[in-house]
């Protein structure tokens, strides 16, 4: 067996079995890491020596024949947004570049308590705000795909890692599109859980009523399993949602999509797309009605609102929530030499510790709530969010799920969009409605587009709490196509 390449199943299975040891799966990915993460920048931070001291906890419990979970012993890398106990967590910004949490978040306690060992941190747009992770205040991520090219964002470093064999999971957050647009340009699987359905505690907000943490890896079964391991209720977490979580696993091995009534979004196509893309999500359509599924056209005529309502609610919602990081408290602290007043000293750090994107959002957010504005601009979002939730509604009565592509192109070069704020926004225009919404949805891998040879991916989304709907419909579309292919797409992705 190949210790990086295969899935997160059938490693687990073989150290549930004694085949291999969770400390030799490990040891391999860091030297993967080692080996190619200077090219890729995947990673912010490794913890080898925890990861190590994991593994072999859980090697011992095999041998003293305790039974094992589902994904025990098996690596994952973490989105640098979630708060891990003694390793630094920096959200990507120099404002808490050397901050050592002193507790873990409820996600992270979760992968403790299933035995899944996590390697280190993962490279993201600063504070989660971007689609290429370009504005991490600790560089770029590259495209193992292609290196000139982003590996989509805010969670470009998880999603690079799974496409660089550096690990066989990963956890990323999405707030507009941060999990499965990094999926579809890598060919991995990402989903964005239902709002509330995973805990937020122990996550460094962005946009409170908008995030939402998720799994992430190379196949459908792997992802079900990871979000089997983190979703369910937290007490310490306003927001999370207390019943019972869908059974996604069973839902992923029940790959039949026979009856399912599918619909595929008329505002989220065509015009607008990349070709190679368009040409990738028609023959995926195309797979569906083949295994059984009855696809029909709907509408959801607000949908085209989505980006200008959300670029309101969001920057508003991070105005506030990054109101804390002022010098105070903890991370970085400027111009502290006792000849500034408490003002200066804020505002210099602020100066220092934000990149232009946050400060931007920051202004922008800030201004929509001023006084005299806040009717006219987040009001009035609001009210159309109201309108997007409502398309959902009616669209969902008449189908079990929705379908579109994942983004509107293939990855683009690094360094090509990063300037043209409106351009990279544009990226998240598939994948927005959802987290407006508060639905579920789920990228996987459908080919890769003629033009470029990069990955394409098929978004498919369902009403809240049907997260159930995504893994079986995608489990169906990834088993067609590996019939196809004889193959995951993820292993055509170049050698390093």
């Amino acid at each position: 067996m190949s210790l990086i390449r295969d899935n997160a199943s059938v490693l687990a299975s073989a150290i549930a079995e004694g085949e291999v040891s969770s400390e030799e799966v490990t040891r391999a990915h860091l030297d993967r890491i080692a080996a190619v993460d200077e090219r890729v920048h995947a990673f912010l931070h490794v913890d080898s020596d925890g990861a190590i001291a994991a593994a072999k906890r859980v090697d011992a419990k095999r041998a003293a024949g305790e039974k094992l979970g589902p994904l025990a012993g098996v690596p994952l890398a973490l989105k640098d947004v979630l708060a891990m106990k003694g390793q630094p967590t920096t959200a990507g910004s120099k404002i808490l570049e050397g901050w050592i949490p002193p507790y873990d978040a409820a996600v992270v306690e979760r992968l403790r308590a299933a035995d899944i060992i996590i390697l280190g941190k993962t490279n993201m747009d600063e504070f989660a705000m971007g689609s290429s992770t370009e504005h991490s205040a600790y560089g770029p991520t590259h495209n193992p795909w292609d290196l000139d090219r982003i590996p989509g964002g805010s969670g470009g470093g998880s999603a690079a890692a799974l496409a660089a064999f550096e690990a066989p999971l990963a956890i990323g957050t999405d707030t507009g599109g941060s999990i499965r647009q990094p999926a579809a340009v890598t060919a991995t699987v990402g989903v964005k859980p239902t709002y509330g359905a995973v805990p937020r505690y122990g996550l460094i907000a962005l946009a409170s009523s908008l995030d939402q943490v998720g799994p992430c890896a190379r196949n459908v079964l792997d992802t079900a399993l990871l979000h089997a391991a983190i979703a369910g209720h937290d007490a310490r977490d306003s927001t999370s949602i207390n019943a019972p979580v869908p059974d996604v696993v069973a839902a992923a091995l029940n790959a039949d999509v026979r009856g399912m009534k599918v619909g595929l979004v008329r505002e989220l196509s065509g015009a607008g797309y990349q070709a190679g893309v368009q040409q990738r999500f028609d023959e995926a359509v195309a797979i569906l009605t083949e295994l059984g599924a009855e696809v029909i056209e709907v509408s959801c005529p607000h949908f085209e609102y989505a980006l200008a309502a959300y670029y309101l609610i969001l920057p508003s919602e991070c105005s506030s929530n990054l109101a804390r990081f002022d010098g105070m408290r903890y991370g970085l602290r400027v111009g502290d030499d006792g000849s500034r007043s408490v003002e200066e000293v804020m505002a210099l750090t602020r100066e220092a510790g934000f990149g232009p994107e946050v400060k931007r959002r920051i202004m922008i957010g800030t201004y929509a709530l001023s006084s005299g504005y806040y009717d006219a601009y987040y009001g009035q979002a609001q009210k159309v969010r109201t309108l997007i939730t409502r398309d959902f509604t009616e669209a969902f009565e008449k189908v079990d799920v929705l379908i579109s592509p994942t983004a509107p192109t293939t990855a683009f070069k690094i360094g090509e969009k990063v300037d043209d704020p409106v351009a990279m926004y544009l990226n998240d225009i598939a994948t927005i409605p959802v987290n407006l919404a508060g639905n579920c949805a789920m990228s996987l891998p459908i080919g890769l587009a003629p033009e470029d040879g990069l990955p394409v991916g098929l978004q498919i989304m369902a009403p809240p709490m049907g997260d159930d709907r995504l893994y079986r419909a995608g489990a169906a579309v990834e088993a067609a196509l590996v019939d196809r292919w004889g193959h995951l797409l993820i292993e055509e992705a170049p050698a390093l």
